[in-house]
Formats: structure tokens, sequence, C-alpha cells
């Protein structure tokens, strides 16, 4: 998988937890830097282990599943894609202020269970997981950290927006996906 693929992916599945940094930041009655580091520690470091366990997981049945793994890799991106993009057009709602563990551990749970199946198909692809999962975990606090300040300054406008493009960015490398292993691209 090429930098600029891998760097494709990172941002996609790093939506979620920009999306969720935004509300974050925008539910914010008092502001607190800390809380910029908070957000990007937990986002990251979610983001970077999940591929890393559905890496390992996708190694042990990969012998059962080499003949398929495209179709897979490709259903798996879709599937979240999808799921993305329907997420984009539901309303949110309200959204905690605190930065607690109690309020972010299961907020980065929940952002970075796609990126557990993007980790299976990391090992039907062969990816150095290392080096990717390092990168998505980088990529994402970056953007994480970002989405508390936007959400501070721009409130909850742009989750759904957030949310829509990294949908639409894993559907196309699914699709790209599976269009190189049938020889089309």
């Amino acid at each position: 998988m090429s930098f600029p693929e891998l760097f494709i992916i990172a941002v996609g599945l790093s939506m979620d937890a920009f999306a969720v940094s935004i509300c974050k930041g925008a539910s914010v009655r008092k502001f607190q830097k800390k809380n910029v580091l908070i957000s990007g520690a937990y986002f990251g470091s979610f983001q970077a282990l999940m591929p890393f366990l559905g890496y390992i997981l996708g190694t042990r049945l990969q012998h059962m599943v080499e003949s398929i793994d495209h179709w897979i890799a490709f259903a798996l991106l879709v599937l979240i894609g999808v799921n993305m993009i329907h997420e984009s057009r539901e309303n949110a709602g309200t959204m905690r202020d605190s930065f607690s563990f109690r309020t972010m551990f299961p907020l980065a749970v929940a952002t970075s269970i796609d990126a557990f199946a993007v980790g299976i198909t990391f090992a039907f692809l062969k990816v150095q997981i290392i080096p990717a999962v390092c990168f998505i975990g980088i990529v994402t606090f970056v953007l994480s950290a970002a989405g508390v300040l936007i959400g501070r300054t721009f409130a909850a406008k742009y989750k759904s927006k957030a949310e829509l493009a990294g949908g639409i960015v894993l559907i196309l490398m699914g699709t790209k996906i599976l269009l190189q292993h049938l020889g089309i691209l």
C-alpha cells in the first residue's frame, strides 16, 4: 500500500473521531487547552490500537479466506463507508462537555470500531502494520485535536460533512482494492 493510499485511509478513518471532537469542542462551557490533548490522545490511541488488533485477527484467518480477501476488504470498507454516510444524515443531539475517562473511553471505542475492520483488510493486503497504525494514530491525534479547536470556534455545523467525506473515502478505497484485484485497474 502506497503512502498516499495510507494517508487517505487514515484521514477517512479519523473522520468519526474528528466529527466527535468538533462536537466536544462545541459542547465545552469552559475551554481548557488540555482538552485538545485529551481528545487527540484518546482518539489517536484507539485508532492505532484497533487496526492492530484487526490485523492480528486477519492474519489468523488469512489462510482460510485468501482467495476472497479482496471481496472481504471491499465489503468491509463499503459497509463502514455507507454506515458513516448514514450517520452523517442523522441528528447527533447534544453531547456532554466532560473529557473524563467515563466520557472519552466509550467515544474512542465507538469511533474506532471501523478501524478494527480496516485492520483485518490490512492483513489480507499484507500491509506493514506497525508503521501503518502509527501513522493512523498520528493523523487521528492531529485531526481530533484540531476538531476540538474547530468545534470551539464553529460549533457542530461541520460534523455531518466530516462523516460524509470519511464514508465516501472508505467506499472509494474499497472499490479501488476490488478493481485492482480483479485486474481492472
